[in-house]
């Protein structure tokens, strides 16, 4: 697919994901739009799209903030006119069980990984509306669909995602607009590098963020409300919600260790 007259907005660029998403469009001809808050990272990734020829925007931007979110988009929107698709990507995790966390913790978690979604999908909405096109991606995990011991804060931002996307989904029907949520079991990024996971059982099962990113380009263009992946997970997430009182015990066993 060419990409080559589209604009594509990516958050959490700076690395993982957001990063092998750029990569991906950038080599479609994409312009590419890269958010986060760090920015030496973010340019170290606008050079490396340098080598595809293809238009590259840094803007450093905190999405749990709304007032930058508004500027952020804002100023894309001037410079482009238009946003053909927004990868909601940026997000983290704490691992911990809910009794030792801190509420800020928790709250933190939820601002960017939800909040910061909505912030963003507020922004870019009503233009891709106006222009009756456009697609939104938003990266979740799996733990929207399972309650993960330790991981309640975080597993309370992803399930709100897909929620939020659900309804979302519903009321975009016709109007040229899609939204897709890519859902993957956990992948190998610095998402594991906040110390907390130190106390994590250690797991071989583990993607690399260019098998999701390649989910996520996909994702762009589906008329689907959920891509998971590998789609064989799928198969345990509808055992979970046909018989939770059969699985939920196994995913509590498995990791609460």
């Amino acid at each position: 697919m060419d990409y080559s007259d589209k604009v594509v907005v990516i958050t959490g660029a700076s690395s993982g994901i957001g990063r092998e998403s750029a990569l991906k469009f950038a080599k479609l001809h994409a312009t590419i739009v890269l958010v986060s808050r760090n920015k030496n990272k973010l340019e170290e990734v606008a050079k490396e799209l340098s080598k595809f020829q293809t238009q590259v925007l840094v803007y450093v931007c905190d999405v749990s903030q709304k007032e930058q979110v508004a500027q952020m988009s804002k100023q894309v929107l001037e410079k482009f006119s238009t946003v053909d698709i927004l990868v909601n990507n940026a997000g983290f995790g704490i691992y911990g069980n809910f009794n030792d966390l801190k509420v800020e913790e928790i709250e933190s978690q939820m601002a960017t990984n939800y909040l910061g979604m909505m912030y963003c999908t507020k922004a870019f909405l009503p233009r891709m509306l106006e222009q009756k096109s456009g697609h939104i991606v938003n990266v979740a995990s799996v733990a929207a669909s399972f309650g993960i011991p330790a991981m309640a804060g975080y597993c309370a931002s992803k399930f709100a995602m897909l929620g939020f996307s659900e309804s979302l989904y519903h009321e975009l029907k016709g109007s040229g607009v899609g939204i897709t949520v890519v859902s993957p079991i956990m992948v190998k990024t610095n998402f594991f590098d906040h110390n907390s996971f130190n106390k994590m059982p250690k797991y071989t099962a583990a993607l690399s963020a260019t098998t999701v990113a390649n989910a996520v380009v996909r994702a762009a263009s589906s008329p689907r409300l959920e891509i998971v992946t590998p789609q064989i997970v799928r198969i345990a997430i509808w055992f979970k919600q046909t018989l939770p009182y059969l699985i939920n015990p196994i995913v509590g066993k498995i990791f609460r260790r």
